[in-house]
């Protein structure tokens, strides 16, 4: 049975146990559907062998080596992952297109007796779909902007904002990224298509009722590109924009990347990359420092020189106007507890289109 794809959020709402793509590895890593695993009909060899066989000798001889390959990896994950599936279990299949790998698969299983589904147009049906939502639609809730400088502690305000209920896009999470030099995080960014299908799931689970709240980017964080409605929606956006002294978001900063201040070579190997921008006597006075330890006065200097000049260059090139602005003293945990209560008061007061007020779930 073929399923025809019409809203993101349909195949959530299914009785499905398992989704499974069948696709090579490479497919897979480069972008799936959300929760599906990994069960290759052809790995990546076994992919690029055919498609020479097919294109150099003759496609019945493809045919014949793909339907042998086929059988082979489908005997194996019968044997294996899907060994102790029982007999009412329910798996949605989907390869590429639609077509010959999953159907393959599909007619195996279903010889088992499991009621099992496929995606008409596979893949590209769902990329289909997340391209219309997040390049096509506007975003449906009305967006406000979280601005505030660098260490201004926007990214944890956003996730004790989702904690109390409002709804929160966090750009940086999606994207494995922190948004500065010092960004890089483990396990390094998702590709470009898996980014926009994660934030195409949360646009369309948005109520249009209530705001929902975005930190302020650049349009690329890391390698990655905001998509094209999002980022008009966030430089027209209205702002609360977040103000601290610049010794609370020093320490603040010290903190939050304590993984990079442990990596003594990644400090410098950062560092290394402004010399273009800064004289040599300051790209040295900076290395001492990360040498030394001295690593709250580094980031000083770092928000002072570099960061600070080019955020207020960045803020003068986008459409919104600071709306809000919110001066707080001190950014420790139990500070920003009480930030982020603020900030809720605020977009209740200034940003809600509900008659209660309420920006959050009742």
């Amino acid at each position: 049975m073929a399923l025809i794809l019409s809203s993101l959020g349909q195949i959530p709402a299914m009785n499905i146990d398992d989704v499974i793509d069948v696709r090579s590895p490479s497919e897979y890593a480069e972008d799936h559907l959300p929760g599906a695993v990994n069960l290759p009909v052809l790995d990546d060899a076994e992919r690029a062998r055919i498609g020479t066989i097919y294109k150099q000798r003759s496609p019945f001889l493809a045919r014949k080596l793909g339907a042998a390959l086929v059988a082979r990896n489908a005997a194996a994950h019968l044997e294996g992952p899907l060994a102790e599936k029982p007999g009412g279990w329910r798996p949605l299949i989907y390869c590429w297109r639609g077509g010959q790998r999953s159907g393959s698969f599909a007619a195996i299983l279903a010889q088992v007796g499991w009621r099992v589904e496929l995606i008409d147009g596979g893949y590209q049906a769902w990329r289909k779909l997340v391209v219309a939502e997040v390049q096509d639609r506007p975003v449906p809730a009305p967006v406000v902007v979280l601005d505030g400088n660098t260490g201004t502690a926007k990214t944890d305000i956003l996730a004790l904002l989702a904690v109390r209920g409002i709804q929160v896009i966090d750009l940086e999470g999606l994207a494995n990224h922190r948004g500065s030099l010092f960004g890089n995080m483990p396990g390094g960014q998702p590709s470009q298509k898996a980014f926009e299908g994660r934030l195409a799931m949360i646009l369309s689970g948005l109520d249009p009722e209530r705001p929902v709240l975005i930190e302020a980017e650049s349009s690329k964080i890391g390698k990655l590109v905001i998509p094209k409605q999002l980022w008009a929606a966030m430089r027209a956006a209205p702002r609360i924009r977040i103000t601290a002294p610049l010794t609370a978001r020093a320490e603040y900063l010290v903190r939050a990347y304590g993984d990079v201040t442990m990596d003594q070579a990644r400090v410098v190997g950062v560092i290394e990359k402004l010399r273009p921008f800064h004289a040599a006597s300051v790209i040295d006075g900076w290395l001492a420092m990360a040498a030394t330890g001295r690593f709250v006065p580094l980031a000083q200097e770092l928000m002072q020189r570099h960061y600070d000049p080019r955020y207020e260059k960045h803020r003068v090139r986008v459409e919104g106007q600071t709306k809000t602005v919110v001066d707080w003293p001190a950014l420790t945990p139990d500070a920003l507890e009480s930030l982020a209560d603020v900030v809720v008061g605020k977009l209740e007061r200034d940003f809600s289109r509900s008659q209660s007020g309420k920006v959050y779930p009742s």
